[in-house]
């Protein structure tokens, strides 16, 4: 009797853990939050260039998204059909060991250089090689990927959730990692513009990042990672 009382409450406590797992409550309502990823589809969710999300490559298992790593079979980047200028992302992600992904955001066509976004790194800073290339740490994971290090970060270890916090308004970005702020950037600055120079964007036209609105992008790079609570408010 006690086994199927601890059964039972057992599946009531992950059916509750799953009702929580992309939600809004109703103060984020008020607030303007809404969700880019429903937990069940990926509705609102295209491919680069194209106009259909990929049909394999990535799973929905849970409320949780994953991009799964089937040797050729990868199912490429997702981004969403909306486009936005200024706004506060979360998204929760959990990668494995060795991981290397992104949240690209202000993705969109440039004249030249082809499709780019600032990019908020996501990898495993002890195993991936990408971690040790690049100049000072500007790969290392909660970084403007290629451009500038995060600063002193508090992060979870590979299989356990992270969250990911960025806020865009006018010219100015900042990364969180957990709550925390662990870099802040002027797109009009001049430290910003010396960065690109170094930078692998540093032929792009116009100028990497000097762009008003772009997509929300998750990346496929090859490895396991998964992302869940993906919601964004636009701010005035």
């Amino acid at each position: 009797m006690k086994k199927s009382i601890f059964v039972l409450v057992s599946i009531f406590l992950v059916q509750i853990s799953f009702a929580q797992i992309n939600t809004l409550t109703d103060k984020e309502q008020k607030q303007g939050w809404k969700l880019l990823f429903n937990g069940k589809n990926l509705d609102g969710w295209t491919s680069v260039g194209k106009d259909a999300p990929p049909s394999l490559g990535w799973e929905i298992k849970d409320g949780i998204l994953t991009v799964m790593k089937e040797g050729d079979k990868r199912g490429g980047d997702i981004i969403t059909e909306e486009q936005f200028s200024d706004f506060e992302l979360l998204v929760d992600f959990r990668i494995t060991g060795g991981a290397n992904s992104g949240i690209k955001y202000f993705f969109t066509k440039y004249e030249q250089g082809g499709w780019l976004g600032l990019e908020y790194q996501i990898l495993d800073d002890e195993k991936h090689p990408d971690a040790k290339m690049g100049r000072d740490g500007n790969r290392l994971q909660a970084g403007l990927y290629d451009m500038f290090p995060p600063g002193k970060k508090k992060e979870n270890p590979p299989g356990e959730w992270n969250q990911a916090r960025i806020v865009a308004k006018g010219s100015k970005v900042t990364h969180y990692l957990n709550g925390k702020e662990v870099l802040s950037f002027d797109r009009k600055s001049e430290a910003y513009r010396k960065a690109w120079e170094l930078s692998k964007y540093n032929k792009s036209v116009p100028m990497f990042g000097d762009v008003k609105q772009g997509h929300i992008l998750l990346q496929d790079h090859g490895d396991v990672v998964s992302f869940r609570n993906v919601k964004i408010r636009e701010l005035k």
